[in-house]
This record gives structure tokens, sequence and C-alpha cells, in this order.
């Protein structure tokens, strides 16, 4: 005998809703660590942008330092 009624607890709405959020939170998450590793590369071409007013060095230099931040395991 249980001391908690689970079914009369949580009802199949409430569990349905509550896996939807965690698995949309968890997506939100690593959305995020991956925009938050692109920070650093997109500094890098803007500054190159700024020296040079070249978009080809600028996008050069930013797939370098991806590159760069993939090979180090930086991120």
């Amino acid at each position: 005998m249980f001391l908690v009624d689970l079914p009369r607890l949580f009802s199949l709405n409430e569990l349905t809703l509550f896996l939807i959020l965690l698995v949309v939170g968890i997506i939100i998450l690593f959305l995020l660590r991956a925009v938050l590793g692109l920070i650093v590369p997109a500094v890098a071409a803007v500054v190159v942008w700024f020296w040079t007013h070249n978009l080809v060095y600028a996008g050069a230099a930013f797939v370098i330092v991806v590159i760069l931040q993939l090979v180090l395991g930086r991120r």
C-alpha cells in the first residue's frame, strides 16, 4: 500500500507538459552553448573587417578561429 496515490497526484496531461518543457529547455541550453561558442570567432571577424573592410578576410578569420577552437578543444 502506497502512502501517496500517484495516479491522483499527477495527471497524464501534467506529465506530458512537464516532459515537453524539459525537452524544450534542454534544446535551448544546447543552442545557447552553441551561440556562446561563436562569440570569439565573431569578434575576430569584426576586428578583421574593421581593419581591412573586406568581408572575405573577415569570413576567413571567422572560419580559422572556429577551426582553431575545434583543434585546441576550447569552446
